[in-house]
């Protein structure tokens, strides 16, 4: 009997110990899993926040080096497309080519070309610009159609029309003050560009060839170029120089406008890259050749070696691979046909300038 008393009392013993551990344990558990809830929701609460509103490090990262300026100037630089250079260089070329032929059929001393090189360089950053801020100022409801020119300043909203206006009459001002320098027949001549300059914006919403009136205007430098090293324009040479820069300029800007093509049916843009369509590559092609000729042209009426045409020759070979490599259908492409475009027209600047250092007395 004692030891049926012992055997009872172990079992309830052991049972009530085990009843106790297995609460002790649900608490532990219990408690445990509340803890986890608890970080887990803390977690969801902050990756929620950082997906609605709070930016990624990505997209904070700088993309040029104006995202390193102070914020208050950033705007406005990037209202000129300070960061994107080939603009510039497309509007110097046609005046470095004008200033250097003519530098070489004066026989001019190297301190001429040195000059106005440095003046219409200055110029073209500044023109350009306030081109790039007329631009905007008519283009900024259609900018905000376009998804390449979504985040363009006056677009986004971060510049007002207003700040545009007067930041806009800075960069005339400063433009004047280039065209001052000037003989008196040139500042005429270049103040007669601004209605051009003004108007092509207008040009893409009523035309297919808002390129032509880019082209007329970006190459009005191959004629001020002569008038400022000569006193007076000679239209024998610079009509032809004239006219090949623009079939130049026809040629990158149709290039540049197949990236937006899309975005620009919608948008009620008009532009060459929507009407040539499908035969795009063979009229370029078309252009390409007539403005390798007409510049060639040129050189032929200006008495030029063959340095020159060595220059006019890469120009040309230059063309003819942009045309072959570019994808018109891929934006990326387009881009890089565009900039390679300018690589032409520094070649034929090179030509031009060889053929006028063989004039200089030391280095022939």
């Amino acid at each position: 009997m004692t030891i049926a008393v012992l055997t009872r009392f172990s079992r309830l013993y052991a049972g009530r110990c085990l009843t106790r551990n297995s609460a002790h344990n649900i608490s532990w558990v219990g408690r445990h899993t509340s803890q986890t809830a608890g970080i887990l929701s803390s977690s969801t609460k902050v990756l929620s926040r950082h997906v609605s509103g709070i930016p990624s490090s990505a997209s904070t990262t700088p993309t040029t080096w104006v995202d390193h300026l102070p914020p208050k100037i950033r705007p406005y630089l990037n209202l000129i497309r300070i960061d994107k250079p080939i603009g510039t260089l497309l509007v110097f070329y046609p005046c470095a080519w004008s200033i250097t032929m003519a530098s070489y059929a004066l026989e001019a001393p190297i301190t001429a070309p040195l000059t106005y090189l440095s003046l219409f360089g200055l110029g073209a950053v500044v023109m350009r610009g306030a081109g790039c801020t007329i631009n905007d100022m008519w283009d900024k409801n259609l900018d905000k159609a376009v998804e390449r020119t979504q985040s363009r300043p006056l677009a986004k909203g971060v510049i007002s029309q207003r700040q545009a206006l007067v930041f806009l009459a800075g960069q005339l001002s400063v433009g004047l003050g280039v065209l001052l320098q000037l003989n008196w027949y040139s500042i005429l001549l270049g103040a007669s560009s601004m209605s051009l300059v003004t108007v092509y914006p207008l040009m893409k919403r009523i035309t297919y060839w808002p390129q032509v009136v880019l082209g007329l205007t970006f190459n009005w430098g191959a004629l001020l170029g002569w008038s400022a090293v000569a006193g007076a324009v000679d239209w024998s040479v610079c009509l032809p120089l004239y006219a090949g820069g623009v079939c130049w300029t026809l040629v990158y800007d149709t290039i540049y406008a197949h990236q937006d093509k899309t975005d620009d049916v919608n948008a009620g843009i008009y532009s060459t890259a929507l009407l040539f369509g499908e035969q795009t590559r063979p009229i370029l092609g078309a252009l390409s050749a007539s403005s390798i000729s007409l510049i060639g042209l040129a050189g032929v009426l200006n008495a030029h070696g063959i340095p020159f045409y060595l220059g006019l020759g890469l120009g040309a070979a230059q063309l003819a691979r942009v045309l072959w490599r570019t994808d018109l259908e891929s934006r990326p492409s387009c881009w890089q046909g565009f900039v390679g475009c300018g690589w032409s027209g520094f070649w034929i600047w090179t030509g031009a300038l060889a053929d006028y250092a063989l004039l200089i007395p030391g280095l022939t």
